[in-house]
């Protein structure tokens, strides 16, 4: 039997069906993501399998004794308490079982036959088994790590905002491990770093988990299967979000019914998805199968392991080469930027320059200053040091507090404050219905007022507003918070259309890859490192930059020197030769990656490989590929040679 069964489930609210006659199964071991649109009913779907909601026709049927919890939007604390005390809530059975395995331990000893103590020390073994609570203080001090709360969990768990306040109860959801564990949204409020953790925590774990999410990299990484709802019935879908698109385009193919637009928007979906990350991940294919040979090789090669940094490194440096010469319009210059609030420093000494068809994402971890740069660049926070001026040019700014919004208008009004239900919108004149069934409001909404839309309507109101607006730039804050997924792929698709600069802070990875040309990252130590290649390559190469780290600092606690070498009486010092090809090396690689491109694009155009030859161009781009990895690795020698010269080795 499934740990839960929902069998022909009927769920209305008044007169607006929500489930009808729907089945819906959870299995020990799955993790099933509910997607759908927002008011579509997937919130309705998840209470009614924890049993908090009722419904009005069907049958909910659990195993026994099963534990279910859910992640509250707005969790709820015992009075008093501390982050620690607040995380550490519910565990009060763990601890006691991990006190008594000691205690039966020491009593089989003397009495191992004993078949009540038997029984007993099986049962509290499965028990700590199950929710892997072998080390509990350890895993509760790592949770409080990675997700940020160790500077404040002795504060009272009441003084911090509502996303810090999600974070604690996620943490000590995760520690209870539940039977079923759901969660609404468990990425909103987390960066990037805290995500991945939450990735390697569930799979680790094995989770039984049932979540609604807009990250479609996390429901990549997590789900086994996949629910939608739609027009109050469900559709279950094998794995993640790209198994879902491939399988809906199918689906909606073999219906063959008239959905263009979301035909198109999921073939758009679908083909920037392969293209933009599978591609990718198949050019990795024998960069990471090299580096992962090499890594065993250097288990026992401390020199290979810093080779390898030395590649990644570079390999990194080569998307920060400035792409063209760019004669764009000049929004912002930001000349040596410093902020410093709190007496911590947020930024340091940056320098850039925004232009008018720049589409930069401003990543990195939580608190280390990314919504403080996009204030700085509004003029809403004074510089502790240096400059950002600013060209002739008009801003539009979506904030998470919706600052633009006034609660007690309705659509109507808000989107026509002078009178009459007509919007011009770049360069169009749309009624304002027309307009916004774009972004899939029904047209009972244009009598509502804002106040009593839910966050994610809000959301998509604040954003059909500034794309209303005749604007040069967009900065954006955490625009992807609350939105569903359809609506995501429609603000995408605006985002991707906008003829100017767009500066946005994000940590949807998959929003960011395929939105932004260029990322600043914030390093959380004052620092920004420009980059211009995809986010989630960027966090790929840090994780094994990282690991190599790691490795070397186990080489060095590890390795027990047998003799000491004697200095040579000449120090180690490069030769005037490799000084000079540590000049040319890197001016010649350039050279030979133009000459390689432009014998790529004559390779793809008929009239030039007819007019030069396909043999003879197919044997220069051979020549020129193997001249370019033997400079590329006389480099790479040279300035590991150089490092080992820095460091004393």
């Amino acid at each position: 039997m499934a740990l839960i069964d929902l069998l022909n489930i009927s769920k209305n609210f008044e007169a607006q069906k929500i489930l009808e006659n729907v089945s819906f199964h959870v299995d020990e071991g799955e993790r099933i993501v509910i997607v759908g649109k927002n008011g579509s009913g997937k919130s309705t779907l998840m209470k009614i399998a924890e049993g908090s909601l009722d419904f009005d026709a069907g049958e909910r049927i659990t195993r026994q004794n099963l534990q279910i919890k859910m992640l509250s939007q707005v969790p709820k604390f015992a009075e008093g308490h501390s982050v620690r005390e607040a995380v550490e809530a519910g565990l009060d059975e763990l601890k006691t079982a991990r006190t008594r395995f000691d205690e039966l331990s020491l009593l089989l000893a003397d009495h191992f036959d004993n078949p009540e103590l038997l029984a007993e020390h099986a049962r509290v073994t499965h028990l700590l088994d199950h929710h892997n609570a072998w080390n509990l203080d350890d895993k509760i001090s790592r949770i409080i790590l990675h997700f940020q709360l160790q500077d404040f969990e002795n504060k009272p768990v009441s003084m911090l905002s509502g996303g810090e306040q999600r974070r604690v109860a996620l943490a000590s959801l995760l520690l209870q491990k539940p039977d079923v564990l759901l969660l609404d949204e468990p990425t909103n409020h987390l960066d990037v770093y805290m995500v991945e953790f939450l990735e390697e925590l569930i799979l680790k774990e094995k989770f039984t988990l049932v979540f609604i999410s807009h990250d479609r990299y996390f429901i990549d990484q997590i789900a086994t299967k996949t629910v939608e709802v739609d027009n109050a019935q469900l559709r279950e879908f094998k794995g993640g979000y790209s198994s879902y698109l491939e399988q809906k385009e199918a689906l909606l193919e073999n219906m063959q019914k008239t959905h263009e637009d979301l035909l198109r928007l999921l073939k758009a979906e679908n083909a920037w998805f392969s293209r933009g990350v599978k591609a990718r991940l198949k050019r990795n294919e024998g960069r990471k199968e090299r580096l992962m040979g090499l890594r065993e090789a250097a288990k026992t090669n401390p020199a290979q392991i810093h080779k390898m940094k030395v590649e990644l490194q570079r390999e990194a440096k080569h998307f920060n080469r400035d792409k063209s010469v760019n004669r764009q319009k000049m929004l912002f210059e930001v000349n040596h930027l410093g902020i410093t609030l709190g007496g911590r420093t947020l930024i340091s000494d940056f320098t850039t320059r925004i232009l008018q068809k720049d589409v930069i994402a401003i990543v990195g971890p939580n608190g280390s200053g990314k919504s403080t740069l996009l204030k700085a660049l509004l003029g809403r926070l004074k510089p502790t040091s240096g400059v950002i001026k600013q060209g002739e040019f008009s801003v539009g700014y979506f904030d998470q507090h919706r600052e633009m919004l006034d609660d007690e208008k309705n659509l109507i009004e808000t989107f026509c404050p002078l009178g009459g239900d007509r919007i011009e919108v770049q360069g169009k004149n749309y009624h304002v219905y027309g307009y916004l069934k774009n972004l899939l409001f029904p047209k009972e909404f244009l009598d509502k007022k804002v106040g009593i839309l839910s966050g994610g309507e809000k959301n998509r109101v604040a954003l059909a507003l500034l794309f209303a607006k005749k604007v040069d730039c967009l900065i954006l804050d955490e625009p992807t918070n609350d939105l569903d997924i359809p609506t995501i792929n429609i603000l995408e698709e605006q985002l991707q259309n906008f003829p100017g600069a767009v500066v946005l802070v994000s940590h949807d990875r998959f929003f960011v890859d395929k939105i932004a040309k260029k990322l600043f990252i914030f390093k959380g130590d004052g620092s920004i490192e420009e980059s211009y290649q995809p986010y989630t390559e960027y966090l790929e190469i840090e994780r094994e930059i990282g690991q190599l780290d790691e490795m070397e600092r186990e080489q060095v606690k590890e390795e027990k020197p047998l003799h000491v070498r004697p200095k040579s009486d000449k120090a180690l010092k490069l030769s005037y030769k490799e000084k000079e090809l540590l000049e040319k090396l890197p001016i010649e690689i350039d050279a030979i990656e133009a000459q390689i491109a432009s014998l790529k694009s004559c390779l793809s155009d008929p009239k030039c490989y007819q007019e030069k030859g396909l043999s003879a161009l197919a044997k220069e781009l051979e020549a020129l590929e193997a001249a370019y990895e033997a400079k590329v690795e006389q480099l790479l020698e040279i300035e590991e040679k150089k490092e080992q010269i820095e460091r004393g080795d």
